[in-house]
C-alpha cells in the first residue's frame, strides 16, 4: 500500500527480523569495498585491537537498509534518501553477531518551497543479539505529499 506524508506520525517505528553476520560475509563484503586486514584477513584481525575480524562500518549501514527494506519499511512508498545526518559505530560487529535494526519516525516537515514534498526524519537504532547497540544514525528522506496543501 502506497503511504504518503500525511499518513506518517512521529512515534511511529518498525523493526527488522534478525540477521546473523558470518565471517564470509563480513570477508567478502570488506574485500569489495573496504579492505582493510581487520576486515578481510582472521589472522592479522586475531593479532589486533579487536580480536578478530570485524564488520566494515559500512557493510553495517548498508545492511541496516536491507534489513529495513525486507520488513516492509515504507512499503510501497518511494523514498527519495536525502542524506544521514549522524552515523555512530557504538561497537564492533563480529562474527556470529544477530542483529535487528529499529527504525522510528522522529520528524515531520512539508517542504515549504515544494509543497508537494515531505521530509521524513528517522532514527535507526541496530543491536546485537545481546541486546547492545551497535550502530546508530538519523536519515533523512523525501516522500510524496496527499495535497499541496
Amino acid at each position: 500500500m502506497k503511504r504518503y506524508f500525511e499518513d506518517f506520525e512521529i512515534g511511529e517505528t518498525w523493526q527488522s527480523t534478525p540477521v546473523t553476520m558470518t565471517e564470509a560475509e563480513i570477508i567478502d563484503y570488506a574485500k569489495a569495498y573496504d579492505p582493510q586486514p581487520i576486515h578481510t584477513d582472521p589472522e592479522a584481525a586475531a593479532n589486533g585491537r579487536f580480536g578478530s575480524v570485524i564488520a566494515s562500518g559500512w557493510q553495517v549501514a548498508a545492511l541496516s537498509m536491507w534489513l529495513f527494506v525486507e520488513s516492509g519499511g515504507y512499503g510501497d512508498t518511494p523514498v527519495v534518501g536525502m542524506g544521514i545526518e549522524s552515523l555512530r559505530w557504538r561497537r564492533p560487529v563480529r562474527p556470529g553477531d544477530t542483529l535487528t535494526v529499529t527504525r522510528e519516525v522522529i520528524g515531520l516537515e512539508r517542504s515549504e518551497k515544494r509543497p508537494e514534498w515531505g521530509t521524513i526524519r528517522t532514527q535507526v537504532s541496530m543491536a546485537n543479539q545481546d541486546g547492545e547497540v551497535v550502530m546508530t544514525l538519523v536519515s533523512l528522506g523525501q516522500v510524496a505529499c496527499r495535497s499541496k496543501a
